[in-house]
């Protein structure tokens, strides 16, 4: 029986290159090129004409071609999914792991929260909560997204107990005397998704205003657990 060719016999040896090599480089071309033309799509229709065959017409591939790559309609939206992690995800993470104290890095997202989102991402969201509804998968991935979204907040205001000694008692957030950062967390990125939406049908809500009061007071006194 035929077995794979290794090292430089298939042209694929270390700093070689080759065939191999540059067939798995046009494997994850093609599979960003879907990608990108299925966020196209949702971004543009939401979710009524989201089919395989009609991401593999608008990238200019055959629908073999695209299932190769994607099993089934819900992988290729997982992937959308994880596509725009880097667009608000990665940079909120970034703001709060960032140098400095509890404020600078509470001033890094406010910054980043209060920056005009992009109409297409604001789209592939909208389009993506809609495949959600009804689609356990979806579901589930963007449901996964969500948490690493809200522990960043929650991230956000473990510095700020940590920094004002309010881990006391036994030194856990529940302990005596303690403060939880993680309902203080949560309850922000549930006042920023909020905002989110009334922002999307009301442009003279002031998101700075309501975002820097709502965090100042949840700083000035957190609540103890």
């Amino acid at each position: 029986m035929a077995t794979r060719a290794t090292g430089t016999a298939a042209g694929t040896g270390s700093g070689t290159g080759g065939p191999g090599r540059a067939r798995a480089a046009k494997g994850e071309q093609t599979r960003a090129r879907l990608i990108a033309a299925a966020r196209t799509l949702l971004a543009g229709d939401g979710a009524g004409r989201f089919t395989t065959r009609n991401v593999a017409a608008l990238c200019g591939v055959s629908h073999g071609m695209c299932h190769y790559h994607f099993a089934d309609r819900t992988e290729l939206i997982v992937a959308v999914v994880a596509d725009i992690r880097p667009e608000w995800i990665t940079p909120l993470e970034e703001a709060v792991a960032g140098p400095g104290g509890y404020a600078e890095r509470a001033e890094r997202v406010l910054a980043l929260l209060t920056r005009p989102e992009s109409p297409d991402l604001a789209r592939l969201h909208a389009a993506l909560h809609w495949l959600a509804l009804n689609d356990e998968r979806v579901r589930t991935s963007l449901e996964a997204e969500y948490a690493r979204w809200r522990a960043a907040f929650v991230r956000l205001f473990r510095c700020l107990v940590e920094e004002r000694g309010l881990l006391e008692g036994d030194g856990l957030p529940g302990g005596p005397g303690g403060v939880d950062p993680v309902p203080l967390g949560e309850a922000f990125a549930a006042a920023v998704d909020g905002l989110a939406a009334i922002g999307s049908l009301d442009g003279t809500v002031d998101a700075e205003r309501v975002l820097r009061t709502l965090l100042d007071s949840l700083a000035a006194r957190p609540p103890r657990a």
